[in-house]
């Protein structure tokens, strides 16, 4: 079972070239970091290519795919290629599904009549695959015929569900191993979506939270924060206690440029972790304290991932210390 309780992580993020994978996958392990979690975006490196690297170039870090979407393949081919990866390193791949952004899936071919339909049948399917079981399904979106993995890992892997919003938190609780929470992800929202989650009635639930990283300068985060405000964002920040003034500015700002100058420091603070060293070590203890499991840095896009890992490195040693 997937059930951290204070880790610390660090995501790879999609804009860095693929072999730069290597370097930095070993140099999170070296860092001392519990996990290194991946992306897979259209039309960025593959998930399953790159957290294959990471776990084959690695040898005791867990490794997250955050997330793939769960219409773009077949359940019984996205089980097979997590059961191949889990048997070849036990007990450190953590997989993860999610919608996968409309625009993208529509610009494939792949956006499901029913997107809550789809990850929920795709979730169910693949777990159950993945625990061994002959599997028979005629959903509105997975049909599987007496399908049965060959090689059932022996150490089966969980599978997260990467949501945010009420429907989909449910299903999530009800159909997954896991809940991965996008930036940014305060505390309040990781209180929100736990209640959103517990409606699905999970029987054990781990939450990854995804937030900005800016050790020692919290300016530095304020144009990645604002860029990651986006309409879909609105439900992560809508129980901060300014949250109707920040989405009058986001509502009201005419560019990123615009919506970026007017962060005030103190929300800064929330909607990243930032600022020196304590300062990120008390964010990080109030996310674990919220019910994040797993709280996860994410490197600012514009720096260097080099930097990225060795802040978060830092911030997970002062932790423990």
């Amino acid at each position: 079972m997937y059930a951290p309780s204070s880790s610390v992580g660090v995501r790879v993020n999609r804009e860095q070239h693929p072999s730069k994978l290597v370097d930095l996958a070993r140099q999170a392990e070296d860092a001392g970091l519990d996990e290194v979690w991946l992306v897979e975006d259209c039309f960025w490196a593959a998930g399953i290519a790159t957290v294959a690297t990471a776990l084959a170039v690695t040898s005791t870090i867990k490794v997250g795919i955050g997330v793939l979407p769960a219409v773009a393949r077949n359940p019984a081919i996205a089980a097979m290629e997590l059961a191949a990866l889990a048997e070849l390193h036990p007990g450190r791949l953590i997989g993860g599904l999610g919608h996968g952004v409309a625009s993208w899936m529509r610009q494939i071919g792949a956006y499901p009549a029913s997107p809550l339909a789809a990850l929920d049948e795709t979730l169910v399917a693949v777990r159950r695959l993945l625990a061994g079981e002959r599997v028979s399904m005629h959903g509105r979106h997975v049909n599987l015929d007496e399908v049965e993995l060959v090689f059932p890992p022996a150490s089966v892997p969980p599978v997260l569900a990467g949501v945010r919003r009420p429907k989909s938190l449910a299903v999530a609780g009800s159909s997954a191993d896991g809940t991965i929470l996008a930036e940014p992800s305060p505390p309040e929202f990781v209180r929100t979506a736990l209640a959103g989650i517990a409606a699905g009635q999970p029987t054990a639930h781990a939450v990854v939270t995804y937030n900005w990283l800016a050790l020692g300068d919290r300016e530095r985060a304020r144009l990645t924060v604002a860029e990651s405000l986006t309409p879909g964002a609105r439900v992560q920040v809508e129980g901060l206690p300014f949250a109707g003034e920040l989405l009058a500015l986001v509502d009201s700002a005419s560019t990123v440029d615009e919506l970026a100058a007017g962060l005030r420091p103190d929300w800064l603070d929330r909607l990243a972790i930032c600022g020196d060293l304590d300062q990120c070590v008390a964010s990080v203890r109030a996310l674990h304290a919220a019910g994040s499991g797993s709280v996860v840095l994410l490197p600012l896009p514009e720096e260097p991932p080099e930097r990225g890992i060795e802040d978060a490195g830092k911030v997970a040693a002062a932790l423990r210390a």
